[in-house]
């Protein structure tokens, strides 16, 4: 049996609701096949980020060639990479196996408000890593980081994401969760933009939810959606997940990743 296959380049959260767990789980429960080159391990909860310890360049690029050389993702998702040096590999790397259906989450800031990646680090993302993307996703604050620009206002939104993606050569998914607008959603793609409508889910568990979104885009991606239509249903499946009301931990709990699992092995004891 062939089965669609995804790569996620991200940080570990090793209390399961963000990172590469996150974005395992998704991957798999959008139909792909996952796996993960991790660029750092964190200590972290639904409550903050208590430490970073990051690869080396040298072990990320070893983690990525060994991906690429047997099992080649039909997508990529590049979430958490905290410094230029690891960057520079992710984007070395990429470009050398010709990765395709790249999509880059800014993550910058953690749910939690802890600061995620080196101020130097977004230049080289910006430079770099960038225009070799298929797709980029920052929320709204990221966004500004990305176009200096101030966003208040819808038209705010789209004069950002038009600067993004004309600065850096990609589409751009940016994402209106923080107030600006409801839950709406603006992609600017081929010099047009398109909006997503979103309803706000009454929820405040929603520790990893961008790198939720963005790897199931990529899982879309690599099943051979379009990318307005990989959008539309990641956005569906974000919005079940929340809906589904997952309430664990002290902080902002994680997403119900899991809500549409059924079958066998997934139901609850007797």
């Amino acid at each position: 049996m062939n089965r669609k296959t995804a790569l996620t380049i991200a940080g570990s959260d090793c209390s399961g609701g963000a990172g590469i767990q996150a974005d395992l789980k998704t991957m798999t429960m959008n139909g792909v096949y996952a796996m993960s080159a991790i660029t750092a391990l964190t200590a972290q909860n639904t409550t903050g980020v208590r430490a970073i310890q990051e690869s080396t360049p040298e072990f990320l690029g070893q983690q990525i060639d060994a991906v690429f050389e047997d099992i080649v993702p039909d997508a990529v998702k590049i979430g958490m990479v905290s410094s230029s040096e690891l960057i520079r590999v992710i984007a070395d790397r990429l470009t050398a196996h010709k990765a395709k259906n790249v999509v880059v989450d800014p993550v910058m800031v953690a749910t939690s408000g802890s600061s995620l990646m080196k101020t130097d680090a977004v230049q080289t993302l910006t430079r770099k890593l960038l225009p070799m993307a298929t797709l980029v996703t920052p929320n709204i604050p990221e966004a500004q980081v990305l176009s200096g620009l101030s966003i208040q206002s819808r038209d705010d939104m789209a004069a950002a994401a038009r600067k993004i993606s004309e600065d850096c050569r990609c589409a751009v998914l940016l994402k209106g969760g923080h107030s600006v607008c409801n839950a709406d959603d603006l992609l600017f793609a081929d010099g047009r933009a398109t909006w997503f409508a979103g309803k706000r889910i009454d929820n405040p568990n929603t520790h990893g939810t961008g790198c939720t979104l963005s790897s199931a885009i990529a899982a879309n991606l690599a099943k051979g959606y379009s990318l307005a239509d990989s959008v539309r249903r990641s956005k569906d499946y974000i919005s079940g997940a929340l809906a589904a009301m997952l309430n664990l931990g002290q902080g902002s709990g994680p997403l119900d990743h899991a809500f549409d699992l059924t079958g066998t092995f997934a139901g609850e004891a007797e």
